[in-house]
């Protein structure tokens, strides 16, 4: 079953400053963009913060009013990074939990690769039913339960997928409802599968 990844949506032309870039030369760029916030790296790419129009505001700023203020200064820390390898529904959670618009792609050693946006993401889980359900039929129905595409009968909604159809036993039916609810753009599952026996219960104990 094929799962979208971070990599395969982000954009690896990134907009970013150091710790002692002037907060002036942070809003030109910006403004200079359209973007609303960038990663701060140090001289290895590491992200170490990030700057959003918000942190260029009110008592930040006014902290650093001493002198000519810097994105070091300001930046919000720690930042929110996901990897290149991360999955797509992680990003797009991570986003909903910190109230942000994009997010710092970054390697194993922690240095910017990229960035991904609220627009990058939504625009995975824009699918249309054929494709939702050609993938379920393709990657979870033939390929991985190594069913025919007959013996489920899939149905796609505005996202939403009904399955239905009998099946060997209960343990099969589980797992297709289960795929089925990770499949990129499917919103909600119905399961009206049956099946003829009970999957065989292993004694942990």
């Amino acid at each position: 079953m094929k799962r979208r990844r971070v990599g395969s949506i982000m954009t690896d032309e990134v907009v970013s400053a150091r710790s002692g870039t002037p907060v002036v030369d942070v809003a030109r760029r910006l403004a200079e963009y359209g973007i609303d916030g960038l990663p701060v790296v140090d001289a290895d790419d590491r992200v170490i913060g990030v700057v959003s129009a918000t942190d260029l505001q009110g008592d930040r700023r006014a902290a650093a009013a001493d002198g000519m203020p810097t994105a070091g200064e300001v930046m919000s820390v720690p930042a929110r990074t996901v990897r290149a390898d991360d999955s797509v529904v992680r990003a797009a959670r991570l986003m909903s939990e910190s109230g942000v618009e994009r997010l710092p792609v970054v390697d194993e050693e922690a240095r910017l690769v990229g960035m991904v946006t609220r627009r990058d993401v939504l625009q995975v889980f824009v699918r249309t039913d054929a494709e939702i359900r050609d993938e379920v039929v393709d990657e979870i129905v033939v390929r991985s339960l190594w069913l025919s595409p007959q013996s489920v009968d899939v149905a796609v909604h505005d996202g939403l997928v009904i399955l239905s159809g009998r099946l060997e036993n209960s343990g099969t039916a589980a797992l297709a409802v289960r795929m089925t609810r990770q499949v990129d753009g499917v919103t909600a599952v119905v399961d009206r599968l049956t099946y003829r026996k009970e999957a065989p219960h292993r004694d942990l104990a």
